[in-house]
């Protein structure tokens, strides 16, 4: 998930604030589920290899029945993968925390073996960690497009433009690609969908048994926890939002997407200052002398590559602009991406030089994936028609952020979508207790601190924003800084949160 935008004003207070007065969280009303239904059944296991991360010691998984339309509870079930991490300190446990991942396409399961560890750490054993694979990832329930593999490589997912800026393969592809999931997903693809994630979420929280839970939501998964939160106040018991995106029900994804071109160009200057700065060169990674002059350096070598594209170590897939564009824009969420991005262009450069793509970039992703992640941006809301003037918004976009070069404005398969029953998604409120904490870089590539601004004002007075000086993309327990994990981590153990918004410097 998984993006949007921001303009950098507001919260200026100082770090010592975030730490200074404090005001307890609210206390939500305890829930029980409808009567007449049985909480689902969960039967634990020891969890198999998860890819990306060992499994911390003790995370167990187990597999949890969903209707598939919520609306027929009686008719067919499917099977969602689910995954825990117990507390280590069972007297300091408090209750359950959900953690949400983003994408849409992210897994729970694997984002609990990678954050579990640390997460029961900064809360002190206060919870039971648990998350879940939404449908369509990992474990979970599955569904297949068939989409043809040359339009399942992430450049052409993402509809990055032609070197001229025309937009006619795009079209085509977006056409084909949706008439195929109209054809082979079934109602299996049609409910991959926001509000069956949230469905889906609070089943979970009937077969743990818990009246209410805490929520650790981060990029596409802060929308995630926010319509959770909207639909269920007496369930929630604090909320914390990591990187959250423009909450505006009439676009969701469309917005989200629009919004990473002015993302990406206020994360761009953390990336040139780093590859024109001189402790670059005993690494052989610096770009430039100056900073000013790395966003040139790196449209011109976008331009030498959409003309003659390089051999990669892919024999399949050579360095063309627009992978080199996506690599670029891939490597914006953390500074860790910094030096594999730079040694790309290097290699660009260089006459007998082979790049090494990075594995995003490398081939293609599995049909299921693929289908996954095209099914969940298109179902929640209808996007402009194909007739619509992408072109002209292609156009204006390229020469307002040449970084991302349209594609953010582009067409997708959602111009051409079919949709199922979903309802228009959540409106968020001011409504309802006031236990959210925000956490978000002022400098975000995908969810731009502008639209974060947007969920914050709707959120009103139930909710503190604690903004954080370090770039990137996720800031709790990740790219952020000590600051900004004390104060989440405090909230998420005592209940207290900034007295009003706040800011982290770095």
């Amino acid at each position: 998930m998984k993006n949007w935008t921001r303009k950098a004003l507001l919260l200026t207070v100082s770090a010592a604030a975030a730490a200074g007065t404090l005001a307890a969280a609210g206390a939500p009303v305890a829930h029980s589920r409808p009567a007449g239904r049985a909480a689902p059944a969960l039967v634990w296991h020891p969890c198999g290899p998860v890819a990306g991360a060992p499994v911390p010691a003790g995370q167990e998984c187990a597999e949890l029945r969903v209707p598939l339309d919520h609306a027929e509870p009686g008719g067919r079930t499917v099977e969602v993968a689910v995954s825990r991490l117990r507390t280590d300190r069972p007297d300091a446990r408090r209750g359950t925390l959900f953690v949400i991942p983003g994408g849409p396409g992210s897994s729970g399961v694997q984002r609990l073996a990678q954050k579990g560890g640390a997460l029961r750490a900064a809360t002190e054993g206060a919870y039971d960690l648990v998350s879940l694979d939404p449908r369509g990832v990992g474990s979970s329930v599955r569904a297949n497009c068939r989409i043809p593999e040359a339009d399942r490589h992430l450049v052409t997912l993402r509809s990055w433009p032609a070197p001229d800026g025309t937009i006619t393969a795009n079209t085509e592809r977006s056409r084909r690609t949706a008439e195929l999931c109209a054809r082979n997903g079934g109602p299996v693809l049609r409910s991959f969908t926001t509000g069956n994630e949230v469905r889906d979420l609070d089943r979970l929280r009937e077969a743990l048994g818990e009246r209410k839970v805490s929520i650790w939501g981060s990029s596409y998964g802060s929308y995630v926890g926010a319509v959770y939160a909207q639909l269920h106040p007496d369930r929630v018991g604090r909320l914390v939002l990591d990187s959250t995106g423009d909450p505006d029900p009439g676009r969701v994804a469309y917005g989200w997407l629009a919004n990473m071109a002015p993302g990406a160009a206020e994360r761009f200057p953390d990336f040139a200052a780093w590859a024109a700065d001189p402790a670059r060169e005993t690494e052989g990674l610096r770009l430039a002398r100056r900073p000013g002059d790395v966003q040139p350096l790196l449209l011109s070598l976008a331009r030498e590559l959409d003309r003659h594209p390089k051999a990669s170590d892919v024999p399949s897939t050579p360095l063309t602009g627009n992978l080199l564009r996506q690599a670029l824009q891939s490597a914006l969420y953390s500074d860790a991406g910094f030096a594999p991005l730079a040694r790309l262009v290097k290699a660009a450069q260089d006459p007998e030089g082979r790049p090494v793509l990075p594995p995003e970039l490398a081939g293609p992703l599995p049909d299921a994936d693929a289908s996954m992640t095209v099914a969940a941006i298109c179902n929640d809301v209808r996007w402009p028609g194909p007739a619509s003037g992408y072109a002209g918004r292609v156009a204006a976009d390229r020469a307002r952020h040449p970084l991302t070069a349209g594609m953010p404005a582009n067409i997708t398969p959602c111009a051409f979508w079919t949709h199922g029953k979903e309802p228009r998604p959540t409106r968020i409120t001011g409504d309802g207790p006031s236990n959210v904490l925000m956490i978000q870089s002022l400098r975000d590539p995908a969810t731009p601190l502008a639209g974060a601004l947007k969920m914050r004002a709707a959120l009103g007075e139930r909710a503190r924003m604690v903004t954080v000086g370090q770039g990137g993309h996720g800031m709790y327990l990740g790219n952020g800084n000590a600051c900004g994990d004390r104060v989440v981590s405090d909230f998420l153990v005592t209940g207290k949160r900034p007295a009003r918004d706040t800011h982290c410097p770095n």
